[in-house]
């Protein structure tokens, strides 16, 4: 696959993220309150770690490439 079809995708993936948020906000909500997901507030700051969040998102960013780079 060349650079062209890759920059294509991706924005292609931008735009369909963007589409979700801004008009099917509830798809998202789930991002950040999972369990493994810490918010330590203080007060005078914020840590907010959504490490489970990550793990699947990686995962299913790691699944969509798979399938697409697959020959």
């Amino acid at each position: 696959m060349d650079i062209s079809k890759l920059l294509i995708w991706t924005g292609l993936g931008l735009l369909a993220l963007g589409l979700t948020v801004k008009y099917a906000p509830w798809l998202v909500t789930w991002f950040g309150k999972l369990p493994g997901d810490f918010d330590i507030r203080n007060t005078h700051s914020r840590v907010f770690l959504p490490i489970t969040s990550m793990i699947i998102v990686s995962l299913l960013l790691t699944l969509i490439i798979n399938l697409l780079f697959r020959k």
